[in-house]
């Protein structure tokens, strides 16, 4: 069994919610979570939980960063924030894995301080998901990965095949999808289209055994689900991921918009509501839960800024998945069969 850190400070919902996510999952009895935060503040939230003390436990940290703080600051005036004291945990091997939903800078420059990274991995990769038309492996899972959308905003064509090789070991172990197919994010399917990186990208990926490789994807492909891994470079996967979020809650207040308006709209949302139900949970991120860091030997989650106690729940049990299924040393292996090929 696994011991998930959670960084119960971090995210526009706070303890609150880190707490109450931590006492749910600690009732299924199936991970324990270490709760990393102001011990009164833990406390204090835990008395209004129903939770199972030996699958769950806390540890003090005294400083928190907050969403706001510029993270190289704030790391440098809080040797004793959570996110801190949390990546510090997993790196001695007190947790097998960190979850956060607080500052994104802060958390993967917390994790580089204390995390290594793996061998054959120039830069490190932040992943995301994105609910897509299309679902992959045996449980049906609506969301794709996309990486990098922001720890390395640029990236050169070592780089993309790298993080190739690690969302298709991602992708394979937590969508139970072995074999997913991966793509380069480029302005064009032709091989020749795209930055100089991006062609020389797809030359060494075209040829890459290890990989389901299947070329180039253009942006109006990404929602119908035409790759399960989408590989990028951090500024553009960072705008994507934005763009694709708005998507979904526009739809929402749309027809939001459009029921309050004219009653022949009404009555025609009526007759829709099944399916817009079906679109509103299949575009909720948080039944999901984060997405992880990639390329170090130590695993992180990211949870959404924005994360309930359900999205932080979800985002500990695929944490969980991650840890259990030796994701790190599945990445470092099939990295090292990759170098020994070339």
């Amino acid at each position: 069994m696994a011991t998930i850190a959670l960084d119960a400070m971090g995210g526009d919902n706070g303890v609150a919610a880190a707490v109450s996510a931590a006492a749910r999952v600690s009732l299924e009895r199936e991970v324990a979570v270490l709760l990393i935060g102001d011990q009164r503040l833990i406390d204090e939230a835990l008395r209004r939980q129903r939770y199972d003390a030996s699958f769950l436990s806390v540890q003090h940290a005294s400083q928190a960063v907050g969403m706001c703080d510029d993270p190289k600051a704030a790391l440098a005036e809080m040797p004793d924030a959570s996110i801190l004291v949390g990546a510090r945990m997993v790196a001695c091997g007190t947790a097998d894995a960190l979850v956060s939903a607080g500052n994104t800078g802060a958390s993967i420059m917390a994790c580089s301080r204390y995390f290594k990274k793996l061998p054959g991995v120039p830069r490190t990769a932040l992943a995301a998901v994105y609910p897509t038309e299309r679902t992959r492996g045996p449980h049906e899972d609506p969301f794709a990965l996309i990486l990098d959308v922001g720890a390395t905003l640029n990236a050169d064509a070592a780089t993309l095949v790298a993080f190739a090789h690690m969302g298709s070991a991602y992708a394979a172990r937590i969508s139970r999808n072995p074999r997913p197919r991966v793509a380069l994010l480029s302005n064009g399917e032709e091989p020749t289209k795209g930055l100089p990186e991006i062609i020389e990208a797809h030359r060494r990926l075209l040829r890459d055994p290890h990989l389901n490789f299947v070329g180039n994807v253009e942006g109006v492909d990404l929602p119908r689900g035409k790759a399960d891994v989408v590989v990028t470079a951090g500024f553009t996967g960072n705008v994507v991921l934005k763009m694709l979020e708005g998507i979904s809650e526009t739809v929402v207040d749309v027809a939001k918009y459009a029921y309050r308006s004219k009653l022949a709209w009404r009555i025609g949302l009526w007759m829709l509501r099944g399916g817009i139900m079906q679109l509103k949970q299949l575009t909720d991120w948080r039944q999901y839960g984060g997405a992880p860091i990639l390329g170090f030997d130590k695993l992180f989650i990211k949870a959404h800024g924005r994360s309930s106690d359900r999205a932080i729940a979800n985002a500990l049990k695929v944490a969980n998945k991650a840890a259990e299924s030796g994701l790190c040393e599945q990445i470092a292996a099939q990295l090292a069969e990759v170098q020994a090929d070339s």
